[in-house]
């Protein structure tokens, strides 16, 4: 028996893997010449980048939409501070161009008093309010202004509007004037219309006084602008205290009650004037 032994026949799998080798190497080497050649893989891959262009658009979706609300939030905000700002700005310039609009009135009717009270030969002096006191019980102002600054009692007091009151009290820096809606103040005044005279009383309240025990035939009616008469040499004649806004029967229905409106800004105002007589005159 011969002991040599023929070579092992290949195995199957060995010979299909090698066929299917060669079978990719000689496509592959038949793309390479075609695309080379005729360019076709180049248009395939373009075709391609554009069948998947829409996946690229939706992957890259949700990035861009978050960059789209934080940009719409930020100007959002935006808009929202700048409006702010601008309803501020309105609201301020409303505000200064009404002060101002004040302060020209005030001056205009201070302007007008000053007049006035140099036509009748009164000289005035412009003094600070510094406090206000308008308890019912108790109606004064205190001036930034004294005897140093030739401030004496019994001084009449004006505003822009009228008759304030009267200096009751003078230290050398400061006065206190007894407004003339004090419930211890009285006016004697006329009216304007018919010079019928008359007293206005305080009241206690900072707008409003009152006519007592009118004679039933005076002629007097609602509507009658008052003014101080200079009886009694405690107020020059005159200035305005107040137009009558009503008028009733007492309770013996014998004479007649009155609320007047007082034309002094009582309630109100940074200055008044004190009023003396022109010295000399």
């Amino acid at each position: 028996m011969s002991s040599y032994a023929s070579p092992a026949a290949p195995r199957s799998s060995d010979v299909a893997g090698t066929l299917r080798l060669l079978a990719y190497l000689a496509i592959s080497v038949v793309l390479i010449v075609s695309d080379h050649r005729g360019d076709w893989l180049a248009q395939l891959r373009g075709h391609a980048s554009v069948a998947v262009q829409p996946l690229w658009w939706l992957a890259g979706l949700p990035s861009r939409l978050g960059e789209g609300l934080r940009d719409d939030a930020a100007t959002r905000a935006r808009l929202s501070e700048e409006n702010r700002r601008l309803r501020n700005e309105l609201l301020l310039g409303a505000a200064r161009q009404a002060r101002l609009q004040v302060e020209a009135e005030e001056s205009a009717r201070l302007r007008g008093l000053l007049g006035a009270a140099e036509r009748g030969g009164f000289d005035v002096q412009l003094a600070p309010i510094l406090d206000v006191d308008l308890d019912p019980t108790r109606q004064r102002l205190m001036l930034n202004a004294g005897t140093r600054a030739g401030v004496r009692r019994g001084q009449a007091v004006i505003d822009a509007g009228g008759l304030v009151g009267q200096v009751i009290e003078a230290t050398p820096t400061t006065a206190v004037v007894l407004l003339l809606t004090d419930p211890d103040h009285a006016v004697p005044v006329v009216v304007a219309r018919t010079g019928v005279r008359l007293i206005v009383y305080g009241a206690g309240r900072s707008d409003v006084l009152e006519l007592r025990n009118v004679p039933l035939s005076s002629d007097v009616r609602a509507g009658d602008v008052l003014i101080t008469s200079g009886l009694g040499g405690r107020f020059p004649p005159g200035f305005p205290v107040g137009t009558i806004a009503a008028l009733r029967p007492d309770e013996s229905r014998a004479f007649l009650l009155g609320d007047v409106e007082a034309a002094a800004q009582l309630d109100r105002g940074r200055d008044v004037l004190l009023v003396r007589e022109r010295e000399g005159e």
